[in-house]
């Protein structure tokens, strides 16, 4: 019997590249399996999401008691902001995986209850103390509403949704175990049982004279503890979860999380205050400014959740094993790619809503409605061009904020961010003063690109330091700045052109029926779209190629790889 022969270098360096495949396939299939999840939940998301704002705006129109129900959110919202609501799974995944990977599953577990019971009593004190003095708070909201009746309104819409957001925050966290496990179903599925539990308690009070907006209020109570708590709770219950009544404020875990948490808790970043500061702005402009903004926005946030929020949340986890692997420049390299082809998806879809978004917030609010006139349908579709101006920054902040929270640098994407809050707010006053409801879609549109090109060449700097720590260097990293610039001239060369086809069909279809809409819609979008693309493709831009195979595959007309 012979013994075993040590493999030579040759051998060993074909094992290592046939692992290092196989590694690099399987963490393809696990970001391609959670980005269709998250990208088909997400989709369904904004499409109910739509519902339940075409819901709002049938019912409520672009009145001052819509104004008010926009307006009620804003609190809510700010104690979510304050918990770090929004940073739960981007702080906490990597905590959980830590003890995933040491075998110490009970570990991750305790480290769950000991930071949701923390969260739970800090959040229930902030709750009850909001819901005391949250008739003062109406002065900081939202200053322009100044009637009793109004201010009656706001408070008593503030305080009902405002214990909507424990569900929020708890769930969040439960939300973020089941991601660490690669179990992306159940957390998907929370936002469609939120917005669902919306419209149902929209449809009620619609049913009931006077009720109006505090039915959606309700609804929103509602659909927190069904959807974002209740499930998520479901999922961690068969994943065997432990959740103890424990709680030390000298756990290491606990300390962590808030640690990473604190910046986001005390800093107020441009991609939260924005909608703050908007809301604060339009509340002195006449009645429906400030729903014409919101109904903007919703509208702007489906390509954002679509594209930009579906790759961030799926190649999370990923990018964050391979820094937690030290395998930095690889993890450049997938976050580079994901920001790239989430680009030239956000600008196309840029160029259909700025083309068609008149056409577009007539569909989903005006047709067959008495509250929602064909004027408030020119002014949403003219406030969402300007929106939209700052759409690809909106959703690549989603991902490469996400860059920073995989290497622990949670204090400079906020720090950034509150400095641009900062900088950037003279200019909200000033062109609320100068163009009312549009010059605040531009204040906002320049607030978010100014924040995201300032984070993305420091987080190239950050990763170039890692690389550099380790020997390596980024040069073969696909660039993003210049994917960015190829794709926004090719966007607004198809957006000038479309715009002079678009005079041409408002004489030639100038009916506004659902067939002549969808028609002049289409044919707007189609035009667009061919001369973005084909702009794009001149300037050789070549995630249109990754994109094009992508969509052959899933229509079967070319085989896998």
């Amino acid at each position: 019997m012979s013994a075993t022969r040590p493999p030579s270098s040759h051998a060993k360096a074909i094992h290592s590249l046939l692992t290092n495949g196989q590694r690099r396939n399987s963490q393809a299939r696990t970001i391609g399996i959670a980005s269709a999840i998250w990208a088909g939940s997400i989709f369904l998301s904004r499409i109910m999401g739509l519902v339940r704002e075409q819901i709002i705006g049938r019912t409520l129109g672009a009145s001052r008691e819509a104004d008010l129900y926009f307006a009620s959110f804003t609190l809510p919202d700010f104690l979510n902001y304050l918990l770090a609501a929004g940073a739960l799974s981007i702080v906490f995944i990597p905590i959980f995986l830590q003890h995933l990977e040491r075998g110490d599953e009970a570990g991750g577990w305790d480290a769950l209850s000991v930071i949701a019971n923390f969260i739970l009593v800090i959040g229930l004190v902030a709750i009850a103390l909001l819901m005391a003095f949250a008739r003062p708070l109406t002065s900081l909201v939202a200053p322009g509403f100044s009637r009793p009746d109004e201010i009656d309104a706001l408070v008593r819409l503030m305080r009902i949704i405002l214990p909507a957001q424990i569900f929020l925050i708890v769930g969040g966290l439960l939300s973020a175990a089941l991601q660490a496990k690669d179990r992306h179903f159940l957390p998907a599925m929370a936002p469609l049982v939120y917005s669902a539990g919306i419209i149902a308690g929209g449809l009620a009070g619609a049913r009931h004279p006077g009720m109006g907006a505090d039915g959606f209020a309700w609804g929103v109570l509602a659909g927190s503890a069904l959807g974002p708590f209740a499930l998520p709770l479901y999922g961690c219950l068969r994943a065997r979860m432990r959740w103890r009544p424990i709680l030390s404020l000298h756990d290491a875990d606990l300390r962590r999380y808030l640690w990473l948490s604190l910046p986001i808790m005390i800093g107020f970043s441009i991609v939260v205050v924005d909608e703050w500061i908007v809301k604060n702005q339009a509340s002195y402009l006449p009645a429906g400014a400030l729903s014409y903004l919101q109904y903007g926005r919703t509208l702007m946030k489906v390509p954002i959740g679509v594209f930009g929020m579906a790759a961030g949340v799926a190649a999370y986890p990923t990018i964050s094993r391979m820094v937690a692997a030290g395998d930095v420049v690889e993890a450049y390299a997938v976050l580079c790619r994901s920001v790239r082809l989430m680009l030239a998806l956000t600008f196309a879809a840029q160029v259909c809503l700025t083309l068609a978004g008149f056409e577009a917030s007539y569909l989903v609010w005006g047709l067959f409605a008495s509250r929602f006139s064909i004027a408030d349908a020119e002014a949403t579709g003219t406030i969402l061009a300007f929106l939209c101006l700052g759409l690809s920054g909106w959703a690549a902040q989603t991902l490469i904020s996400r860059g920073f929270y995989a290497l622990g640098r949670t204090w400079l994407p906020t720090a950034v961010g509150t400095l641009v809050a900062i900088m950037t707010a003279p200019l909200y006053v000033a062109l609320r003063h100068q163009g009312g409801a549009i010059g605040l879609a531009i204040a906002s549109s320049i607030a978010i690109l100014l924040y995201i090109f300032i984070l993305g060449w420091m987080q190239h700097r950050r990763f170039e330091k890692e690389a550099a720590a380790i020997g390596a260097t980024l040069d073969a990293a696909p660039s993003m700045m210049e994917a960015a610039a190829r794709l926004a001239v090719a966007a607004g060369i198809a957006i000038g052109i479309g715009l002079r086809l678009r005079l041409y069909l408002l004489h030639a279809l100038p009916g506004m029926g659902p067939g002549e809409i969808l028609l002049r819609a289409g044919i707007l979008c189609a035009a667009g779209l061919s001369i973005y693309l084909a702009v794009a493709g001149l300037f050789g831009v070549s995630e249109l190629g990754i994109l094009k195979r992508l969509l052959a595959r899933r229509l079967g007309f070319q085989p896998p790889d």
